[in-house]
């Protein structure tokens, strides 16, 4: 197989790179587009070698897409205009902008990833890292498409498929958290932003747990709603504290709460849950909070992997 020369849109901290190498498939990215500077930092410190052009992306003419003589696309491109949480502009946001300049461009191959319900017509995947075993709930709509006459193995016009086409015999292994007992924990002491009996809304886990929440670009500033916590105290059921806290005034439900020990995941662990390599790091000066909002904007790396290698099996 000629190697592929992939185009890295919207590039991030390189979810999209990092799952092109898990795949083994024969590529190489020529290029990564991205105007967020703090990704591209984080881009750079782990992909030094990889052209990266920090600019809008329909700015870009179409001579300078053609000297890149790429064929294969992958992007994660804004989702925000077509959220259900959001304003819903849809093609009349300005962030979809640089989305439709892409289509007037479209290679042979093409990987998009944002959230569900985006609306594509062509084959259509909702997936979570649940559904290889992994222990992380992260539903994505994905669009796979191909710009040629011969069908896809797994051709299911009009459908969502809702799970990896049975192309592999192999069952999906289910792993547990697995906190990490290094350094970097010790910069997030338990019990930190967890003064507030507010954060009994939070979606606490063990490490031996093989379940964990979303976590969102807000993950380590707001309570509720941004991805889970983690319970270091072995010792103490979580459903002992829980049964008489409502009933007990603020300053006691706060010290019954204490007793868990609670604290945010690292972002090296938030990391590995999206399946990023061990090698994979951030630069010395990036902020936790930036890197949880860089993590938060993120995809699943095996998620991206595997639908890569399905593409060319």
């Amino acid at each position: 197989m000629v190697p592929l020369r992939v185009l890295e849109l919207y590039n991030g901290i390189g979810g999209m790179h990092h799952a092109l190498r898990e795949s083994c498939i024969p590529a190489q990215v020529v290029a990564a587009i991205d105007v967020n500077t703090v990704a591209n930092e984080v881009y750079k410190y782990n992909f030094p070698h990889t052209p990266l052009l920090a600019k809008t992306i329909e700015g870009i003419t179409l001579e300078e897409f053609d000297k890149l003589s790429f064929n294969m696309i992958l992007m994660s491109p804004p989702c925000q205009p077509f959220t259900r949480i959001g304003l819903q502009g849809d093609m009349t946001d300005r962030r979809t902008n640089s989305f439709l300049h892409i289509l007037d461009i479209l290679p042979r191959d093409l990987l998009i990833e944002t959230i569900e319900n985006c609306g594509f017509q062509y084959q259509e995947f909702l997936l979570s890292p649940t559904a290889l075993g992994i222990p992380n709930s992260r539903l994505r709509y994905f669009l796979i498409t191909r710009l040629q006459s011969e069908p896809l193995p797994f051709h299911a016009p009009g459908q969502v498929l809702m799970d990896f086409p049975k192309i592999e015999s192999e069952q999906p292994q289910k792993h547990s958290i697995g906190a990490e007992n290094r350094s970097d924990v010790k910069q997030i002491e338990p019990n930190t932003c967890f003064d507030s009996p507010q954060c009994s809304a939070k979606d606490i886990v063990k490490p031996a747990c093989r379940r964990s929440m979303c976590f969102t670009k807000g993950y380590g500033s707001y309570v509720e709603g941004t991805g889970s916590v983690l319970q270091t105290a072995e010792d103490v059921q979580i459903e002992t504290i829980y049964k008489s806290l409502t009933s007990l005034p603020e300053e006691e439900q706060i010290t019954k709460l204490s007793m868990l020990k609670l604290r945010c995941f690292t972002p090296k662990e938030i990391a590995n849950l999206l399946g990023f390599p061990p090698e994979f790091g951030f630069p010395k000066k990036i902020t936790t909070k930036q890197c949880y909002c860089l993590l938060g904007n993120s995809l699943n790396v095996h998620v991206v992997a595997k639908l890569i290698k399905i593409l060319y099996e």
